[in-house]
């Protein structure tokens, strides 16, 4: 089974819809899409990855199921260095974060004490049992670390939802904690990560990765790359700090 975790396009956050580079985006990204083949259609209840996800459906005939879990992993923390205004718990200075043994932790990140005491590990837990949900329902259901292939398939699944929801699902399918994804991994806006399984023995399942964060819908078109989600380059540039 092959999974595609797809980023909503550049994202209009205050109408939560798309900006017109988005509208754009979506719409090179529905050409690729309409010739993957794909078996099922998911997307999050947020404007922006339906509106993202409307243009392929449409060139399609298809429909897509809305999850509400799909949603933008945006639970809201104290960030230690911002102390006017609450955070989400993926978006944090390097210095910070790196210095702090629990993130690195599978099992213990969530224990840290800027995330305990607002609901950042049982969020994690509820997004993940959910998605877990889904994948049995298509045939492979969680065991331990791995998957049991109940009833192996090809199908391929398209998931339209937000990098820090990507980023948990993608931490969860490799059991490391989702720190290390959040902060070391980039989804640039209507990019295609995409895993497929693999059975090496019979029965038994893991998710690789093929490819992250593809845009060749976009370079195919002349059209670079949204900056959304991504940080200055370098200090001196006019591009975003924080």
């Amino acid at each position: 089974m092959k999974l595609l975790i797809i980023r909503h396009a550049d994202p209009d956050y205050e109408h939560d819809s798309l900006t017109e580079k988005g509208w754009r985006e979506a719409e090179y990204l529905a050409e690729m899409l309409s010739e993957r083949n794909i078996d099922y259609y998911y997307t999050s209840p947020y404007g922006r990855a339906k509106d993202t996800a409307s243009l392929t459906l449409e060139k399609t005939g298809r429909s897509a199921e809305v999850l509400p879990w799909l949603r933008e992993f945006d639970v809201l923390i104290d960030r230690p260095d911002d102390t006017d205004r609450m955070r989400i718990p993926w978006d944090w200075l390097p210095q910070d974060w790196t210095k702090e043994s629990d993130f690195y932790d599978k099992d213990r990140w969530a224990e840290n004490r800027f995330m305990t005491g607002h609901g950042v590990g049982d969020e994690y837990l509820r997004v993940t049992e959910q998605f877990d949900a889904l994948l049995a329902k298509h045939g492979y259901r969680r065991e331990s670390g791995f998957y049991r292939a109940e009833r192996p398939n090809r199908d391929t699944i398209a998931l339209f939802c937000h990098f820090g929801c990507g980023a948990v699902l993608l931490s969860h399918l490799w059991n490391v904690s989702p720190m290390i994804v959040w902060h070391g991994f980039c989804a640039r806006p209507s990019s295609v990560t995409t895993l497929v399984t693999e059975e090496r023995r019979q029965g038994i399942a893991s998710f690789r990765m093929l490819g992250y964060g593809e845009t060749t819908h976009l370079y195919v078109h002349g059209e670079e790359p949204s900056f959304a989600a991504r940080f200055c380059e370098c200090f001196d540039d006019e591009t975003r700090h924080d």
